[in-house]
Parts: structure tokens; C-alpha cells; sequence
């Protein structure tokens, strides 16, 4: 079933019973170091590289699940940076991505009950991978512990996007901890994906089934509106109209994220400070993303009329 349209501003981290957010991005990246220290560059605050690994049911040594990341995490979602660990299946995937552009490849949706999204996706049509329960280190204040997820996985090449899929978060604490949340740039919210696509009405309507929500016409393309945040597909021309600064590499490419911010003139004056070009564009700032992190963009759009509650307090300039 189709949900109507979302509004997509629901104020909470996780979603509660059959919401579903737009919860983080992934950039695929080859040097794990300089691609966390573009996001120091960019005015995210990174948190610890980790190495992802997935938990042996018998209980038995946990296996490595062949990528690694690090994550800039907001009040309200996050994004990421991956990087090859092993030679897996997963490790495999991140290459081939690589192959065709470095930058986003991810989209990851969230939902409280991640089983039984695995099961609606296969009742929609699509080829299922097993659950996989995906652990990684965390270091916390009070010292060691894991995040942990339940991620439900479509097989390879049903989603030619990228690895899009839905995970339900097991240790929120872990992840969105006080202390990472604080961005120089003032960022507090991942808002949006806007992938360009060849046909924009077959993607639209696989993605509309893949989240359970339905498409809306938009400028240039199609919008699947989550209960919170939104996934934009564009026709190549649209895309490029919109973001004249970058070239598209190949299709379909995840081109552009948006991240709501507190102020656009502190962001603009973090952002040049770090040496990234910035331009305005109605009411939102665009930036390519620094070469570690790939091909791409930011929007950053400013926050209007409250903070997302939980969100950390400011530090006095």
C-alpha cells in the first residue's frame, strides 16, 4: 500500500510506527583520512573512524562486513563516509561504485520495525536480500559500546541508484551522541536527495513503492516526500540546469544533498573559510563537495521558525 503524501517534517530522530525518515547519505570515498578531514574542512564535526562488522549468530567471531566509515551526525540525521575494509560482498559493491564516480551512493531509510519493511519490499516485487544485523564500534563518554542496526537489503540492481535501503536503528545513544552534534557550520538536519535519472517516471514509481510513498510532480523531475525529509528525481537536464557547476558523470548519479542549517551567513562564512566556493541561490547556499568526498553538492537551506528538539544549545560566538 501507498501512503498519501508526506508532509515530511516530523520531529523526532526515529520514527514510531509506520513512519519513515530519510535518515543518512553515504559518500563512497578511497582515503578514509582525507575524506573525514573535507568534512572538518566543510564545517562537520566527524566523529572516530570505525570498522563495520556483522555479529556471528552461533555466536562466534563477528565478520567483517568490508567497509568502514565515519559520520557527521545532526539533530536530526546524519551523513556518512565509507570506505573499503575487505574484500566482501559489500567491499566488492563499494568498489564497482567507485568505479563509475566517487561521491554518494547511498541512501539509507528509517523505520521502526525493519522486519517488517523486509517483508512489504518482497510483497512489492522486490528480490530481498537476508536481514543483516550490522554492528560497528562506539566510543562513548562513558566508554566502549557498539551501534547497532537492522538493515533490510534489496538484492544488486534493483535499485541501480545506489545502495538504497532501510535500516531500523537498535542503539540511538550510541549513534547521536551529545557531544558529536554541535557543527561549526550550524548544520542540524539532513533534508533531501536529488538523484539524476534517465526516466524519471520509472524511478518515481520504483521509489514510490520502495518507500510506500507516493510521487509528486516537482520542478524538473518527481518528489517522494518521507515523514521526514524527501528524495527528488531529476531528468539529466533539469539536474544540470539547476546545478550548472557540476557535471554529471554517468546515470543515475546522486548528485546533490540537502542539510537544513541555523544561519546561511554563518554556514557561507565556515564553508570559504575551509576553502569551498559557495553560491547563493534564492534561498539556499550551493557548494560542490570538496574532492574526498567526490563528485557532488550541498544545498544548505536555513531552519525556519524552531530548532528540532533535542537540539544541542549553541556555543556562544
Amino acid at each position: 500500500m501507498t501512503h498519501p503524501q508526506s508532509s515530511g517534517q516530523a520531529d523526532r530522530q526515529l520514527p514510531l510506527d509506520d513512519e519513515i525518515f530519510l535518515d543518512h547519505v553515504g559518500h563512497f570515498v578511497r582515503d578514509r583520512t582525507a575524506a573525514r578531514a573535507a568534512l572538518a574542512c566543510a564545517g562537520f564535526v566527524a566523529t572516530p573512524i570505525s570498522i563495520q562488522v556483522n555479529p556471528d549468530a552461533a555466536g562466534g567471531p563477528a565478520r567483517p562486513s568490508g567497509t568502514g566509515n565515519a559520520t557527521a551526525v545532526f539533530a536530526r540525521g546524519y551523513v556518512e563516509v565509507l570506505f573499503k575494509t575487505a574484500d566482501t560482498a559489500l567491499g566488492r559493491e563499494l568498489d564497482g561504485a567507485l568505479a563509475r564516480y566517487p561521491g554518494l551512493h547511498l541512501a539509507a531509510l528509517a523505520v521502526a520495525d525493519a522486519p517488517a519493511a523486509h517483508r512489504r519490499l518482497g510483497e512489492a516485487g522486490f528480490r530481498m536480500q537476508p536481514l543483516v544485523e550490522m554492528q560497528r564500534p562506539a566510543d562513548t563518554a562513558q566508554g566502549p559500546d557498539i551501534a547497532a542496526f537492522t538493515i533490510a537489503r534489496v538484492e544488486p540492481g534493483q535499485m541501480a541508484e545506489g545502495r538504497i535501503q532501510i535500516l531500523t536503528h537498535r542503539t540511538e545513544h550510541t549513534v547521536w551522541q551529545p557531544r558529536w552534534l554541535d557543527h561549526p557550520n550550524g548544520a542540524h538536519a539532513l533534508t533531501s536527495l536529488v538523484i539524476a535519472v534517465a526516466d524519471v517516471a520509472e524511478a518515481a514509481a520504483r521509489f514510490a513503492r520502495f518507500a510506500g510513498r507516493g510521487a509528486q510532480a516537482c520542478e524538473g523531475g518527481k518528489a517522494i516526500a518521507l515523514d521526514r525529509g524527501r528524495i527528488e528525481l531529476m531528468a539529466p537536464d533539469a539536474f544540470s540546469h539547476r546545478f550548472p557547476e557540476l557535471a554529471i558523470p554517468s546515470l543515475p548519479f546522486m548528485g546533490a544533498c540537502g542539510i537544513a542549517v541555523r544561519s546561511l551567513a554563518v554556514a557561507a562564512a565556515v564553508l570559504r573559510q575551509g576553502g569551498i566556493a559557495v553560491r547563493r541561490d534564492a534561498d539556499q547556499l550551493v557548494a560542490r563537495f570538496p574532492q574526498e568526498l567526490g563528485t557532488g553538492t550541498w544545498t544548505f537551506t536555513e531552519a525556519q521558525g524552531r530548532e528540532p528538539q533535542g537540539a544541542p544549545p549553541q556555543n556562544p560566538a
